[in-house]
């Protein structure tokens, strides 16, 4: 395992769900042996510029590129796990294949027209999927020893049994960042769906549905957020305000300087 610490394997042998996936977890869960391919009902031509006439030969010929294609259906896919569209400084092993560019695309580790669970090439997942293609030295380099891209199953999460019902993101957030997290990331969410951020700074609700808010006055219209910000389930989510899955985690997506944050969701 190289170079990296001890203290910062045993942290990632801890957790073994990639949290860089966690778009597709709800993918993972549809598609399983005997249900019909990914994309069976789509006509060819919506990707593939050879229409119904491709052939092996010319499948990778696409009307747009991966990214923009998947997008389509995945809109926040991008935004919320690995990242896609780019040449890699290494080459990965055959089992995920890079594009005519050299690219890393999504049908690097999806088989875009598979029927597996949630699509994925071979059988490796979580951290198996992680040492696949990277050193364990990658991790090192980041602030949190690569933490932050894995997600646990921790027994308190320290949301309150009354609060709102949280978007599937900013529960996997607070599988670390909850109770049992060490005091300067300890995160609660009070009964009120208020989020207790450690140090009490920038407190704010989750778990409730942008639109309904918006009836009360004061707030930018949905289509004007959504630009921005992410809404999953049309919810104010963790990772409306956070990047997640960033070498820097837990990065605001928008500094906060003179409140600009703020004010991409608040018109007063």
């Amino acid at each position: 395992m190289g170079s990296m610490k001890k203290s910062s394997f045993k942290w990632l042998a801890r957790f073994g769900l990639l949290a860089g996936l966690v778009a597709v977890s709800a993918l993972y869960a549809m598609f399983s042996p005997g249900t019909p391919a990914h994309m069976s009902e789509v006509d060819c031509i919506v990707c593939h510029l050879g229409g119904k006439n491709v052939t092996a030969q010319q499948a990778g010929l696409l009307t747009a590129s991966q990214e923009t294609l998947c997008a389509r259906c995945h809109p926040t896919a991008i935004q919320l796990s690995h990242p896609s569209g780019f040449r890699p400084k290494t080459t990965p092993p055959p089992i995920y294949p890079l594009d005519w560019k050299n690219d890393l695309t999504c049908s690097t580790c999806h088989d875009v027209h598979g029927r597996s669970r949630g699509l994925l090439r071979g059988a490796k997942t979580g951290k198996e999927l992680c040492f696949a293609c990277h050193e364990a030295d990658f991790f090192k380099k980041m602030r949190d020893g690569g933490a932050s891209l894995l997600a646990g199953h921790l027994v308190n999460k320290g949301i309150d049994s009354n609060a709102p019902t949280l978007d599937a993101y900013s529960n996997m957030c607070m599988d670390c960042h909850g109770a049992n997290a060490t005091p300067r990331l300890a995160t609660s969410v009070d009964q009120g769906g208020v989020v207790r951020h450690a140090g009490q700074k920038g407190n704010h609700p989750i778990g409730m549905s942008y639109q309904k808010a918006t009836s009360f006055g004061g707030y930018r219209p949905l289509r004007t957020v959504e630009r921005r910000l992410l809404l999953p389930e049309g919810k104010v989510s963790c990772v409306s305000c956070h990047s997640g899955y960033q070498k820097e985690h837990g990065k605001l997506v928008v500094a906060n300087a003179r409140s600009a944050l703020c004010y991409e969701c608040h018109d007063l």
